[in-house]
């Protein structure tokens, strides 16, 4: 693969090359909707995969809820 080019990926120091920073408020929110959607498929595979496991997480979750006051 010698014809194949290779870019510089941009510092994650906070230095001025990070492409974060140049984001418009509309990017920002459809990168945003991708991740939770991919999110939302990921935590759905793990219910289908490991249903017992996601059961209880979720008996968790609503305990939680239960017990949180407003």
């Amino acid at each position: 693969m010698p014809d194949r080019e290779f870019h510089d990926t941009p510092s994650r120091d906070g230095g001025p090359e990070t492409d974060s920073e140049n984001w418009t408020d509309a990017e920002r929110r459809r990168r945003r909707a991708q991740f939770l959607r991919e999110l939302a498929e990921a935590r759905a595979l793990r219910a289908r995969v490991q249903p017992r496991r996601a059961k209880a997480a979720r008996l968790r979750r609503a305990m939680r809820m239960r017990t949180f006051r407003w």
